[in-house]
């Protein structure tokens, strides 16, 4: 039962009809400053799947705030027709939506803005290692000045309230801290002091608001670093919010961007509502509507954690990048049909972290709504579609091209779907990973996709059905690299251990020429299994892209843990009998290791041969994912959707065969 999750509720003068919260989030589809066509259609969308508030992403209030270089800067009023676009969009579904606004202070650079970067106290952040400036207090004025100016524009705009964000990412958040707050004036010191921006600021918006819209506050409620704000502080910061009688509400947060972002974007390898305690205690508080987050991946978990009282309304981001029609599923009664986020955080986070506009690993619409990106667009005579491999390309080719109309058949030689997805969630802390599978098999039930297992897929067998169009998506094979010869046998691929072929002990070294999950997986794995194993890579970290995906942290905590060795910048050389030859190759100077079993985490080589000799037959084919280049399951993924949405028409109905 999900009674509490579909109840409406009063945040000042807005109704929200249900208590979920898409929560503001970073996109990178702002364009020179100013919102694009793309922030209307993405959240639109959200809307339109039945979600009952939305945040924006944060929009600067200042000038001196540019820590990126895709962010709305609010103090232009050049954006007010852009909020307008997006506003009027998201209302025609009935669903309200407020913008946050925000200085992001010490936690960011000078890079964008050439001017200094403005905080309480000339404490560089950890990321951007950038002094700033302590601000004086006509600066300060000139803050809590902006603040109200973004506030109007975003009510010209059409916004129903503003949030500020004071939390994870904030000017705010560095003069409520005492680890960045070193002040000795009034804005210094005790927490009524460091609080007092943060109260300037509300009374500021409030006056340009009025009463007709909501105000919201965000908080962080422990930074978790060294001599930062902790709960207690955050519960007595909430009840001077609420003392001001000026905010409508209040919203949590966990981490500080900057400095343990790995807590505030939590990937699976975290539990689901690990941060329930903050908005928790904030609750037992204050009498004001309290939204959680923490990686809530279904409606269960959410109306679990309003039915304990732990918080008033439930954010559910990533849940909804994946699938915009989360809640409308979920309040139907339709849970299966949901895309399940992964907490893969590759696409979405990941992107952030590149400079790159939002997107999703198991969704190629996601970020490009705009642009009509997985739409159905029917054919008027339907092709017959064979496609070879079910895997994430295989699979995702298959619904692009049923959901056009398409009959589509989908052969795979194992005796299940997956392919190298099912391997990778086969390892510790990894099962969520599996979810692309389960997410991918249901929508082609549901389209009509026909399923045939334990079938090897030759040249003769794909002619022999005589298809119109066929799909090759093979996947990779393991490759051996140059310097293990293949007598060497207890050299193994990082397949073969996790397919169960090969079960090695003792001593084991793993080769991470990768730098992703492959290397650092099976490694847990065997290390849980009670083998002595060391890590070793040719780059200056283990696992170097887990960083993007916020993992790197964690897998450190584990791999400590678990007493896993970790050794950078040798390169492997040549294997002698049972000897494995490395140099470091900052020094130049040999190494040797003599363990009992090597797993290589290399890259593979595309499995190709079925689509070069149909090419050679001259049948129409196509291929996609790993069979054209071995990358990631979100290339897979989008080349599945390109080469699927692209069958075309066929030319006349055929009759059975």
């Amino acid at each position: 039962m999900t009674e509490l999750l579909w109840s409406p509720m009063q945040l000042g003068p807005v109704t929200v009809r249900n208590r979920i919260v898409f929560s503001a989030h970073l996109t990178n589809f702002a364009e020179d400053g100013l919102p694009t066509e793309q922030h209307a259609a993405y959240y639109a969308e959200r809307a339109a799947g039945g979600v009952g508030l939305i945040i924006t992403e944060e929009h600067s209030t200042h000038p001196t705030d540019w820590p990126y270089e895709k962010l709305i800067h609010g103090f232009h009023r050049e954006v007010i027709s852009g909020y307008r676009r997006i506003t009027e969009a998201v209302h025609r579904h009935r669903t309200p939506i407020l913008a946050q606004i925000n200085h992001n202070g010490g936690q960011a650079s000078s890079m964008y803005s050439r001017l200094p970067v403005w905080a309480p106290s000339p404490v560089a952040d950890p990321l951007f290692r950038e002094v700033p400036k302590a601000v004086d207090h006509h600066e300060i004025s000139e803050i809590v000045d902006s603040y109200a100016m973004v506030a109007a524009h975003c009510a010209e705009g059409g916004f129903d309230g503003v949030e500020l964000q004071c939390s994870h990412s904030s000017i705010v958040r560095g003069f409520l801290s005492p680890a960045t707050n070193l002040r000795t004036d009034d804005y210094g010191g005790s927490l009524e002091n460091r609080a007092r921006l943060l109260l300037e600021i509300v009374h500021a918006v409030r006056s340009e608001l009025g009463g007709g819209l909501a105000l919201g506050v965000r908080l962080c409620g422990d930074e978790l670093i060294e001599g930062g704000t902790t709960i207690d502080e955050a519960v007595e910061v909430a009840r001077m919010v609420e003392a001001t009688g000026q905010v409508d509400y209040i919203n949590t947060s966990i981490g500080v961007a900057t400095a343990s972002l790995f807590m505030i974007e939590a990937s699976m390898h975290v539990p689901p509502g690990y941060a329930m305690f903050i908005p928790a205690a904030i609750r037992s508080a204050v009498a004001l509507p309290v939204v959680g987050v923490g990686r809530f991946k279904d409606p269960l978990q959410a109306e679990r954690a309003l039915a304990e009282g732990q918080c008033d309304l439930v954010g559910v981001v990533r849940g909804q990048i994946a699938d915009a029609d989360f809640v409308r599923k979920a309040r139907s009664g339709h849970t299966d049909d949901t895309r399940l986020c992964l907490s893969c955080n590759q696409e979405c986070v990941g992107r952030m972290g590149l400079n790159r506009w939002l997107g999703c690993i198991e969704n190629p619409r996601t970020g490009r709504e705009s642009l009509g990106v997985g739409e159905a667009r029917p054919v008027s005579i339907g092709r017959r579609v064979l496609v070879v491999g079910a895997g994430p390309a295989g699979m995702q080719a298959a619904i692009a091209a049923a959901r056009n109309g398409h009959q589509v058949t989908v052969l795979e030689r194992d005796d299940a779907p997956g392919g190298q997805v099912r391997l990778a969630a086969s390892v510790p802390n990894r099962a969520e990973f599996g979810d692309l599978v389960r997410n991918q098999v249901t929508e082609c039930r549901r389209l009509g996709v026909e399923f045939e297992f334990g079938v090897e897929a030759t040249a003769d067998e794909v002619e022999r059905r005589n298809a119109d169009t066929v799909v090759v998506a093979t996947g990779s094979d393991a490759a051996r690299p140059w310097w293990a010869p293949p007598e060497a046998e207890h050299v193994v691929d990082v397949r073969d251990v996790l397919g169960g072929t090969v079960h090695p002990t003792g001593s084991i070294v793993v080769i991470d020429e990768i730098g992703f999950h492959h290397a650092t997986s099976v490694a847990e794995l065997l290390a849980d299994r009670g083998c002595d194993v060391e890590v070793i890579t040719p780059g200056m970290v283990v696992g170097q892209d887990l960083g993007i995906t916020l993992d790197m942290e964690n897998w450190w905590i584990r791999a400590s843990a678990k007493g896993i060795v970790q050794t950078t910048d040798c390169v492997p050389m040549g294997i002698d009998g049972t000897i494995l030859q490395l140099q470091h190759h900052p020094t130049g100077t040999d190494v040797t290791r003599a363990p009992d079993w090597i797993v290589l985490a290399v890259p593979s080589a595309p499995a190709e041969a079925l689509y070069l000799e149909l090419r050679a037959r001259e049948v129409e084919v196509e291929r996609a994912g790993d069979a054209i280049a071995p990358r990631r399951a979100h290339a897979a993924v989008i080349d599945g959707e390109r080469v699927g949405a692209a069958v075309p028409a066929a030319e006349r109905v055929r009759t059975p065969a």
